[in-house]
């Protein structure tokens, strides 16, 4: 029995996946397979591991220059797709089959078709599930029955921004999660601590949301896990 919350929607479009790990950001360019209101079956080249945050953006379109939108998303599965479905099907095919096994054997036939992968190199089918925002009247600064101590409101906005600590001579790699006009929250893999000091700058400065210089000096305000990752959200107030 399907538990899927929304129905899904066969639908072939492009889509660019971008990663963070420990050693930088990873890109990787794929198709969808299906799409519903939450979430996305794509087929990729690469395995990617369940529980692992991937920014998607869908459609993907390789004509334009940066800055289209990027959608946070988790992964929720992920299948060995193309070999297994050629090797079993032609297994099938050779051999006396139930009507049940002549049904499946079609099925997969007809998903290999009209996916177009006869001629590609094996693939994995993951699935995404889309990071659901919470809305409040707040601008994201305070819990629950604290005031609200942020100035100016936050909007989400998904760009790698690049986080270089004070006294490390090399940068991180990470992806900003929402942005205000004195503040931003990103997610990384490394550790920082309440009052450290950060120089922070925008790979693509055209789409940067702060103007006025190339790197920006900031200071960490808020350090929270990520619930099943090993990765943080890190808030930062600029100080200049």
């Amino acid at each position: 029995m399907d538990s899927r919350q929304h129905r899904r929607v066969r639908l072939r479009l492009p889509v660019r996946l971008r990663w963070t790990t420990p050693f930088g950001q990873k890109i990787e360019l794929a198709d969808s397979i299906d799409v519903s209101r939450s979430g996305v079956l794509v087929s990729t080249k690469e395995r990617h591991s369940k529980g692992v945050m991937v920014w998607l953006t869908f459609p993907y379109d390789d004509s334009l220059s940066d800055g289209q939108p990027e959608i946070l998303a988790s992964v929720v599965r992920c299948d060995e797709m193309l070999e297994m479905m050629r090797s079993k099907n032609a297994r099938e095919k050779v051999q006396t089959a139930s009507a049940m096994e002549q049904e499946r054997s079609a099925k997969l036939d007809q998903l290999t078709r009209a996916i177009g992968f006869f001629d590609t190199p094996a693939t994995f089918a993951v699935a995404f599930q889309f990071e659901e925002h919470a809305h409040s009247p707040s601008n994201g600064n305070a819990h629950r029955h604290e005031p609200e101590r942020r100035g100016s409101a936050r909007r989400t906005l998904a760009v790698p921004v690049r986080v270089q600590p004070e006294r490390i001579p090399w940068f991180e790699e990470a992806m900003a999660i929402d942005v205000s006009a004195k503040g931003m929250r990103f997610r990384s893999h490394r550790e920082y601590a309440l009052g450290d000091h950060l120089r922070i700058s925008f790979q693509n400065g055209v789409f940067s949301p702060w103007h006025g210089a190339a790197a920006f000096l900031s200071k960490v305000v808020r350090v929270a896990p990520v619930p099943g990752s090993v990765a943080l959200d890190v808030s930062v107030c600029r100080t200049e």
